[in-house]
Order: C-alpha cells, then structure tokens, then sequence
C-alpha cells in the first residue's frame, strides 16, 4: 500500500487547512487509516483513526471538535480538514494505515501507533 499526502502549508492561528492521503495498492480487506503528526522534540501522536469496514472515526482529545477526518469524493482518499488550528498543531503530518477487522482496532491504533504498518512521506503544517 502506498499512501501520499498532500495539503500541508502555512496559516495563521484560527485558520483552517486540509490535508489528503491517496491510496494506492490496497487490497479488498478493510483497514485502518490513521493520522499521525511529529513535532520536532515530542513524540508522535495519533489525531484520528478511520475504519474502512464501516466508517467508524475515532480522535484525539487534542483536536475532537476542530478535526473532521472523512472520505473524499476522489477515489481510494481519505481527507483530514483541521480547523481553528493552534501553534501547538504545527508538526509533521503523517498518513498511516494497516489491515483491520474491527473498529476497535482503529481506535486502538491511536495509541499504538507501531501496528500502522504503511506510512505516506509526510507534510508539514506550520500555524504560527
């Protein structure tokens, strides 16, 4: 599975930007899709998780109610919309996805990051 980013930028703070991941080379079985940010100095953190098998989304604390991931309307590209963006937002975004069966797995996948087993190349958000 190849995964590729795009949509990364600069903005002020209270502004919004959108973030895509396009699929590629995924198989017929379900998966999860996470989105992962690393800020230069701090650990990677899971912002949200999407389930493929039935649309569940699962978030973070840090950013339920200003981030909307959803399927976009091209194919095999899952969208993360990030509104009233903060200067603690600004890192690294990462796609990530690995095979799941169940829902569960997606929201376990925010916390254990490791099991994403194919990751995009990143793009950077800076809010300032």
């Amino acid at each position: 599975v190849q995964l590729v980013e795009s949509g990364g930028g600069s903005v002020q703070a209270g502004g919004s930007l959108r973030l895509s991941c396009s699929a590629s080379g995924a198989t017929s079985s379900t998966y999860c899709m996470g989105w992962v940010r690393q800020a230069p100095g701090k650990e990677r953190e899971g912002v949200g998780a999407f389930y493929t098998g039935g649309g569940a989304i699962f978030y973070a604390d840090s950013v339920k109610g200003r981030f909307t991931i959803y399927r976009d309307s091209a194919p095999n590209t899952l969208s993360l919309q990030m509104m009233s963006l903060k200067p603690e937002d600004s890192a690294m975004y990462y796609c990530a996805a690995r095979l799941c069966a169940t829902p569960g797995q997606a929201l376990n996948a925010l916390s254990n990051l490791e099991a994403f087993r194919y990751w995009g190349q990143g793009t950077q958000v800076t809010v300032s």
